[in-house]
């Protein structure tokens, strides 16, 4: 059945459309709390989440009653030409928990379309198309969105409506500024953008578009504090800050709700999607009343923040805050972090395991070196599967292991899951050694 799917997939699909596991792929048909099972009834404990998208787990009761009972209503749609109770409760409670004062919300279908929307709105109240992005981030598949992304991989074409300046990562493993204390690292960075600013740009420039965390870049970081210290440059000539918090907002990275306040500032706007949904197409950006209203068109968004979508969105919401999942990401994934640099400290292939709460990668390179591995991230990829853990993959060069779990992950789930990824790296470090 597995097989004639994928043919099938392979025969309809696009060739650029990866599937997990090759000529394994498998196809997930029923999940429960943080496990999924697949069509030949194999269980998974699964860390990727849909690519951090199932944020609350599966099956659950409160987000299943809610998008009931407003199917039951039998009303589906209605655009935003008709009053959406739904859509206005949740943009109330994410208003009020941005951060952001007076703030304004406008939903989307997914994070690609929240970031272009974002950038509409920064670059009408700027006048400018110019923006400043980060080396090794992603911010969607569209035609501007991917002008932003600065990840070869997922960069399709070079064509852009807008120009782009960029400023380093917070790669620690190489790159320029590797090895820099964080002070220094900061300052380093700093520099860059005033030089930047003053050389490559017509000085009016629109917006910086940042991930707190990198997601698809392999879950990299600055130092913290490295978006305020930008934010004072930024704002000496008027430019606007977009936190991307895609993959980091909803209180994932444990030690905060979202990912900018690591840094001691107050974005202007804040993109958001996956998780708010989980696994209902919901996204948006939350900013400032002046900025998100400079659009001087009529817009709105079809899909956008649909009755359905937005019950889940607020049955999530509701359910983070009322669980302290947050709390909980930070607890869980102490117990990962922690193990799993207890677990590799020695490791010839491991160059770093990073993240904050429960977003972790960890970072693979050839024995003794900083090169990175793809082949043996792979076999460690291949691994987890088989002693029945899903993870994900990503970086800029293929060779960091992605884990975004569940926020509702159970410290015995955690230990479960890191026991399996302990083992599968030992397995290829043990391979790599011998060859």
């Amino acid at each position: 059945m597995t097989d004639d799917l994928l043919a099938r997939h392979h025969a309809v699909m696009p060739t650029w459309m990866p599937v997990y596991y090759g000529d394994q792929a498998i196809e997930i048909v029923s999940g429960s709390g943080r496990r999924v099972t697949d069509s030949a009834g194999r269980s998974y404990l699964d860390f990727f989440g849909g690519v951090l998208t199932n944020m609350i787990g599966y099956d659950i009761a409160e987000i299943r009653d809610a998008v009931s009972r407003q199917l039951a209503t039998g009303v589906v749609h209605t655009s935003t030409l008709y009053l959406i109770k739904q859509q206005v409760d949740l943009a109330e409670k994410i208003a009020r928990v941005s951060g952001i004062p007076d703030a304004r919300v406008f939903f989307t279908n997914s994070g690609t379309e929240a970031n272009e929307a974002a950038m509409l709105m920064a670059t009408n109240i700027r006048r400018s198309n110019q923006i400043l992005a980060i080396k090794n981030s992603y911010h969607g598949r569209t035609f501007a969105t991917m002008a932003i992304t600065g990840h070869r991989s997922w960069s399709a074409s070079s064509l852009s409506p807008v120009q782009v300046s960029w400023l380093p990562s917070g790669d620690r493993v190489r790159g320029r500024l590797a090895g820099l204390a964080d002070a220094d690292r900061i300052e380093a960075s700093v520099e860059d953008l005033r030089e930047t600013l003053a050389t490559v740009t017509a000085g009016d420039v629109a917006a910086l578009i940042a991930e707190p965390i990198q997601g698809v870049g392999g879950f990299v970081h600055a130092p913290d504090g490295m978006l305020g210290a930008y934010q004072k440059v930024l704002n000496e000539h008027g430019i606007l800050l977009i936190a991307d918090e895609v993959q980091t907002g909803w209180g994932r990275t444990g030690d905060h709700f979202w990912g900018y306040q690591a840094h001691d500032v107050v974005p202007d706007l804040i993109t958001f999607a996956k998780g708010i949904g989980n696994g209902f197409a919901l996204g948006g950006v939350v900013g400032r009343a002046d900025v998100v209203n400079a659009v001087p068109a009529i817009s709105f968004s079809t899909f956008g923040g649909n009755p359905v979508s937005a019950a889940a969105g607020n049955a999530v919401l509701d359910y983070v805050l009322d669980h302290d999942l947050q709390a909980n990401a930070k607890r869980v994934g102490t117990i990962l972090l922690d193990g799993l640099r207890a677990a590799t400290a020695d490791s010839t292939i491991v160059a770093e395991v990073r993240g904050r709460g429960l977003m972790i990668g960890v970072e693979f390179v050839r024995p003794g070196t900083t090169e990175p591995d793809p082949a043996v991230t792979l076999r460690v990829f291949d691994e987890c599967r088989r002693g029945g853990l899903l993870v994900g993959k990503g970086g800029l060069y293929n060779n960091v292991l992605r884990m975004g779990p569940p926020l509702t992950l159970t410290e015995a789930e955690a230990r479960e899951g890191l026991d399996v990824l302990t083992a599968a790296i030992a397995t290829a470090t043990a391979e790599a050694t011998v060859s």
